[in-house]
């Protein structure tokens, strides 16, 4: 379970996941998933009308619900039932919240050497995380309206995490928010990191990378994002503004947000905008050289 562990950010090199067909093995990395998306003939004459039905949105679970609270809650039961205590401590926090439970524990709390004894505490923080997701009913602040802005606008929407699916479908229902997303990437998934997530996203989406918007609250994830070719609205919270520079765009809440902004996202995108040309040399023909012939 990837609840508690600090996934890696994928797709350094463009490179993607393997996927199985009756004919073997595909591998769909960010270039093959950008050209085999593209919109074909009807597609573009109605986001030719419609352009906002082009874009495809990826939520992170950390930013529909209050998940921070969620994992500490987690782990002052974990201390309670061991005896122990969470120092108080602002950096102490902000490591047990956002570092891997295998670095905290071993590296942080100093609770545990052994391997065995290390597997009993991680297995019993997933437990209780999954215990405390029953009592989620509300989602984070703004995202309802923000969900239901896009939806009449008919933009796709996704989410994706590392929890089991049933579970995740739960919440999502608990928080009247399941009708909202046309595709959920999840544990069974099996993907290996955090753009892997984000592409799988965009293929059950039906939508080039290129063209997802990714909100994330996490700079790892947003830097997963641009890797992936997407764009990434940050949201501040868990981590302050100023460590979300990388994004394209970063708000407090999603009561910030309006359907233009999407547009704005993609506005300056193209050949005069931050993208490499190569320099158009006109070639002069060689003058000739004059010669007289002598007899």
């Amino acid at each position: 379970n990837k609840l508690f562990m600090q996934e890696a950010i994928g797709a350094e090199y463009g490179e993607g996941f393997e996927t199985f067909r009756q004919d073997g093995p595909l591998k769909v990395d960010v270039d093959f998933l950008n050209d085999r998306l593209q919109e074909g003939f009807l597609k573009r004459i109605r986001y030719a009308m419609k352009p906002d039905e082009a874009y495809g949105l990826i939520f992170s679970w950390d930013v529909v619900a209050d998940t921070r609270a969620l994992k500490l809650n987690a782990w002052k039961q974990l201390a309670f039932e061991e005896g122990k205590e969470i120092p108080q401590e602002g950096d102490v926090l902000r490591q047990i919240l956002n570092a891997g439970a295998d670095h905290v524990l071993h590296k942080v709390l100093l609770w545990g050497k052994e391997e065995s004894e290390l597997d009993r505490l991680k297995s019993r923080l997933t437990q209780l995380y999954y215990d405390n997701l029953l009592s989620v009913t509300e989602p984070m602040e703004g995202l309802q309206e923000w969900l239901d802005a896009v939806s009449s606008a008919r933009i796709p929407c996704a989410v994706v995490s590392g929890l089991d699916r049933r579970k995740m479908v739960e919440a999502l229902e608990r928080m009247g928010l399941l009708k909202y997303f046309q595709a959920i990437v999840s544990e069974e998934d099996g993907m290996e990191s955090m753009a892997h997530r984000f592409l799988s996203a965009a293929v059950k989406l039906d939508r080039k990378p290129s063209k997802c918007v990714v909100f994330e609250d996490d700079p790892r994830a947003i830097t997963a994002a641009h890797n992936c070719t997407m764009m990434a609205v940050g949201l501040i919270g868990a981590h302050r503004a100023y460590d979300l520079v990388q994004a394209d765009l970063a708000v407090a809440n999603f009561n910030e947000l309006s359907v233009i902004n999407l547009r704005r996202l993609f506005a300056n995108k193209g050949s005069t905008f931050m993208e490499r040309q190569k320099q158009i040399v006109e070639k002069v023909p060689p003058k000739r050289k004059l010669t007289i012939d002598t007899i």
